[in-house]
């Protein structure tokens, strides 16, 4: 069986030549349009196309893209498509210049990293004489792995596309995202996309997802520039860790920016393409904030993945913890910084071109779709009883929700808007905490406002000039995990982009971590998982 797989394998070069020649050729039709008219019929018509074709997705926009990438990361080029072919001789330069890296750090493992649902860092290691081979027919992984931990009861989820959930799947590396880990000992990784056996993308990838949702984005003649924020704790290692003690903050953190162990951790981000633009000391002692630079596309999700990877292995080896949790339990912060731009990445479509610092009718539009589906998004984006606490936090009363608020240079804002600085008009999602998926952050969040665009009624704005912003249905955020998880499930807008089978696996596994939430055993499972 595996010598005849080794024969035809699925993701032959040929067959990828094939597919990605029809998604490139589909793609080229769609030239840059005029950005600064956006009142014209342009913007309309565009949105009417995305409206009638949002169900024709081909699967050649995220099949297999790890042998065709081209490296983009540090790109200025930002008309660049994560989808770009890959000729023979340019696959041979890039392999020989992975070779070259791999030889001149003398190299003895590469990992295979993909994402589960936590957004967790989930591996296998291989031998570096083994890599080109594993480039063509890919890493086998149980299935189990990525898609529930905990595993729900059997009859809580209906496996699509698979014989059996304890089938392998198969990690397919994307060759862009190869960098040497500084923090790792003579070792490289790759980010991976997740495929069935048959050559299918796993449905519940939340990498996948992503890239799906971006390439409806760009079908509709837009970009996404996006950051996260994150921050995160450093504490003293415990004897033991459970759920009632982490251990003493390190507080000399706090106010001292010389420590080795924030220097060692921010150079080694840079040398793995994530780049920093700012950190600092936040409002405990031993909590940091990192601030990333924004960048096109998937690069924020991976440079976000591998930060939650990256400050643990450095911390333990300056015998800290990093999590993402404080020492009350409750979640960090991880806020999704993003403005729309045209296609070409040329214009800022949340810019007026007035001067005045507010935001542009899209961006007003875009703005609807994140408070519209803001319940939805809330149980993506703090996916546990911890996280929800942020919401609740200034409010004496006990209720069941509460507003989601948005505001112009407002920190306190779910959706706090930001006209100053050098990087024009953009908004902070600031619904998620430090824990959540970045992939599906950005993913629905791009789902929310792809709908805001295509609505006409769920908005009513003024004047360009004007802050006037109006829906007829006021939106709310669910304080319960499971009034959040209902607002999900309902959501027909977010259950279609991100897919029915990745909603009923998520829905399980959240459940089953409500009805365990409370045993010593699994608040312990939880805690040691995400630090």
């Amino acid at each position: 069986m595996g010598a005849g797989r080794q024969e035809e394998p699925a993701w032959s070069l040929v067959a990828l030549s094939k597919s990605r020649v029809n998604f490139c050729n589909h793609s080229l039709q769609n030239s840059c349009f005029d950005a600064r008219d956006e009142g014209n019929d342009t913007e309309a018509s565009k949105m009417s196309k995305l409206r009638r074709t949002r169900k024709k997705v081909t699967k050649t926009h995220a099949f297999p893209t790890e042998i065709g990438e081209m490296d983009i990361s540090n790109s200025k080029d930002n008309t660049k498509d994560s989808t770009e072919i890959l000729t023979a001789p340019q696959l041979s330069s890039r392999m020989k210049h992975i070779k070259q890296e791999m030889a001149k750090n003398h190299l003895q493992f590469v990992r295979f990293e993909a994402t589960d649902l936590h957004g967790v860092s989930r591996s296998k290691s291989i031998p570096a004489h083994f890599f080109q081979e594993k480039v063509i027919h890919g890493v086998c992984m149980p299935r189990g792995y990525l898609e529930l931990i905990p595993n729900p009861k059997d009859n809580e989820v209906d496996h699509i596309r698979a014989t059996c959930f304890n089938s392998d799947i198969v990690l397919m590396p994307e060759l862009s995202t190869f960098r040497v880990l500084p923090w790792a000992e003579r070792t490289a990784r790759v980010i991976c996309d997740t495929f069935t056996v048959t050559g299918e993308p796993l449905l519940t990838s939340p990498r996948y997802i992503a890239k799906t949702q971006l390439n409806q984005l760009k079908d509709a003649g837009f970009s996404l520039l996006s950051a996260f924020i994150y921050d995160f704790c450093i504490f003293g290692v415990p004897e033991i860790i459970n759920s009632k003690t982490i251990s003493f903050p390190a507080s000399t953190l706090l106010n001292n920016h010389d420590q080795p162990f924030i220097q060692e951790l921010v150079d080694g981000l840079y040398h793995t393409g994530a780049n920093v633009e700012s950190f600092s000391s936040s409002t405990r002692p031993g909590q940091m904030e990192i601030c990333f630079l924004p960048e096109f596309g998937i690069n924020s999700a991976d440079n976000a993945f591998t930060l939650r990877t990256g400050v643990k292995e450095v911390a333990r080896k300056y015998n800290y913890i990093a999590s993402f949790f404080i020492e009350t339990g409750v979640c960090n912060s991880g806020i999704l910084s993003h403005s729309l731009w045209d296609v070409c990445g040329k214009t800022n479509m949340f810019c007026s071109s007035s001067g005045v610092e507010q935001l542009t009718i899209t961006g007003k539009k875009w703005l609807a779709g994140l408070l519209k589906h803001s319940a939805a998004l809330s149980c993506l984006m703090a996916p546990a009883v911890s996280c929800r606490k942020r919401y609740s936090k200034e409010s004496k009363d006990l209720k069941e929700s509460v507003p989601t608020t948005w505001g112009y240079n407002n920190n306190s804002c779910a959706f706090n808007i930001k006209c100053h600085g050098e990087k024009g008009a953009r908004i902070e999602n600031k619904l998620g905490s430090a824990t959540a998926n970045p992939y599906l952050v950005l993913a629905a969040t791009v789902a929310a406002g792809l709908d805001g665009l295509q609505s006409s009624d769920d908005v009513l704005v003024g004047p360009d000039d004007s802050t006037d912003l109006s829906q007829s249905h006021p939106s709310e955020i669910p304080l319960k995990l499971e009034d959040a998880l209902v607002a999900l499930e309902e959501d027909e807008c977010l259950r279609e982009a991100l897919g029915e089978t990745f909603i009923r696996y998520f829905v399980a596994m959240k459940k089953y971590e409500l009805e365990n939430e409370e045993t010593d055993a699994e608040r312990n499972k939880f805690l040691e998982y995400f630090i």
